[in-house]
């Protein structure tokens, strides 16, 4: 019972120390010493932090590190935890809205303790249920990460450092009747114009992106394809793989429907004709009045047939 008191008094006085973990992300730490409650963890600046019981391994071995993701308990303490949320500090996520309060919402982070979102991070009253897009940041004052529906206080919009044709992390936000916000690299504000979506995307959807344009103020056109020479070959191959499937044919050519295109390769007609162009000058397709067809498609089959054939006489 006594060890048990003085482990307890190790997590309160490690608490109360000047620790400089960073709450809200991940850390590699060394693995120090055991106790009763769960091990300790340090770094090389002398800091220490507990990994509770729960979440330790079920091998591990003293000096070896391990990834931790260090935030406060329901006790305003600081701990570690071997589960890694599905937003840290500093980056935008989607999360569900557990339960709301007289003083905020609370939104489901992945772990034991919510998320906090205040009315005034709120840009429409939060609901249970629902999913919201949020940054999480850490309030300096009560040492506590919050949430904040209201982003685009958290976005750069100068100094844009995004070249195009860049691949890029995006989250998709609000639609409007002329495309769909995206939050890229959880940094920027960008934007999916219709003409530019080819497949459905949903609120709080994560995917990759190009950067199409960086406008002279500032804006950021984005599109999830990406541009020029490069797209056509990723194009030229999902076209092979479809032909290679339906024995060496497709009912589709340059005088196709657009949305019938798009239906089934989910690219626009432009970059389709472009990406059949270069099939048929490589000499890897014919392109007839009713449809593509792969050259020499099956040849290589009847050719191994014969030779079999050849064998067994």
């Amino acid at each position: 019972m006594r060890e048990e008191d003085n482990n307890k008094r190790e997590v309160r006085d490690h608490h109360l120390e000047n620790n400089t973990l960073t709450i809200g992300e991940m850390h590699k730490l060394v693995i120090l010493r055991e106790t009763s409650v769960g091990l300790f963890l340090g770094d090389e600046d002398d800091n220490e932090i507990l990994l509770p019981n729960k979440y330790v391994p079920k091998e591990f071995k003293l000096d070896e590190e391990i990834d931790v993701y260090v935030y406060l308990d329901s006790g305003e303490r600081r701990i570690a935890t071997t589960i890694e949320p599905k937003i840290k500090r500093g980056e935008f996520g989607c999360l569900k809205c557990t339960a709301t309060t007289k003083s905020g919402a609370f939104l489901d982070m992945g772990l034991e303790k919510d998320l906090f979102v205040p009315f005034k991070e709120q840009r429409n009253k939060m609901e249970e249920g629902r999913f919201y897009n949020v940054f999480m940041y850490l309030d300096e004052e009560t040492d506590r990460l919050i949430g904040s529906n209201r982003l685009n206080r958290y976005l750069e919009l100068e100094d844009v450092e995004l070249d195009p044709n860049q691949e890029v992390d995006l989250l998709v936000d609000q639609r409007t009747d002329f495309g769909v916000n995206v939050i890229i690299n959880s940094k920027y504000k960008g934007f999916v114009f219709n003409n530019q979506i080819f497949k459905p995307v949903i609120y709080g959807q994560k995917l990759k992106g190009f950067v199409k344009e960086v406008r002279e103020d500032g804006k950021i056109d984005v599109t999830f394809q990406i541009q020029g020479i490069e797209s056509i070959g990723e194009n030229a191959d999902v076209i092979i793989d479809a032909l290679e499937a339906n024995d060496g044919y497709l009912p589709l050519t340059d005088k196709s429907h657009p949305e019938e295109i798009r239906s089934k390769f989910g690219m626009s007609k432009k970059l389709f004709k472009k990406s059949i162009g270069a099939l048929y000058k490589q000499k890897i397709i014919e392109i007839k009045d009713d449809g593509i067809y792969m050259t020499g498609f099956g040849e290589e089959a009847v050719e191994s047939e014969e030779n079999l054939g050849d064998d067994l006489d």
